[in-house]
């Protein structure tokens, strides 16, 4: 019947033949899957009845809530270093030098800090063979309302026109 048609009986019967190798094969390949499978349902249920599983399950919950939580403080705190960062001092410039030249070495000093909006303080220290005194400057957006020595200018000025933190002794 199938020589009337001319399809070669040989072939018919090799092409089945492998056709059903193959499926032989994929066969296989899905007992091993479902027996995996089957293995790790058989550990994820292993000592659980319905009243075990529940209670692991809202115990994820809760710890899902817990991670909820903690995460809507943690933003709570990044929003407030973030407001604390925009106030804080970011320019920074010291200056060292010998206030008395020469009676006292270049132990004194002046360090300006300022924030991004150039508001901050410079504090200023004398030091001689007497002592040392400490004397403090309010800036306001760079400015201030003190008359200010030639160092203190100086310190301002880098400041205000650093990026970052910079120290230049």
């Amino acid at each position: 019947m199938l020589s009337r048609i001319g399809v070669n009986s040989e072939y018919l019967i090799l092409a089945i033949l492998i056709i059903l190798v193959v499926l032989i094969v994929f066969n296989m390949i899905m007992i091993m899957k479902y027996n995996e499978l089957n293995d790790k349902y058989q550990d994820f249920m292993r000592g659980s009845n319905g009243k075990s599983m529940e209670e692991r399950i809202l115990d994820r919950f809760k710890e899902v809530d817990s991670v909820k939580e903690k995460m809507g403080e943690m933003i709570t705190r990044v929003g407030e270093l973030e407001n604390a960062r925009d106030t804080s001092f970011k320019k920074m410039a010291i200056e060292r030098y010998d206030a008395y030249k020469e009676m006292g070495g270049k132990l004194s000093y002046s360090v300006c800090l300022l924030n991004d909006d150039d508001d901050g303080f410079i504090m200023t220290s004398m030091h001689n063979r007497e002592g040392c005194y400490t004397y403090i400057k309010e800036v306001i957006k760079g400015n201030t309302f003190v008359l200010l020595s030639d160092e203190e200018k100086n310190v301002l000025e880098e400041a205000i026109n650093s990026n970052s933190t910079i120290i230049s002794l």
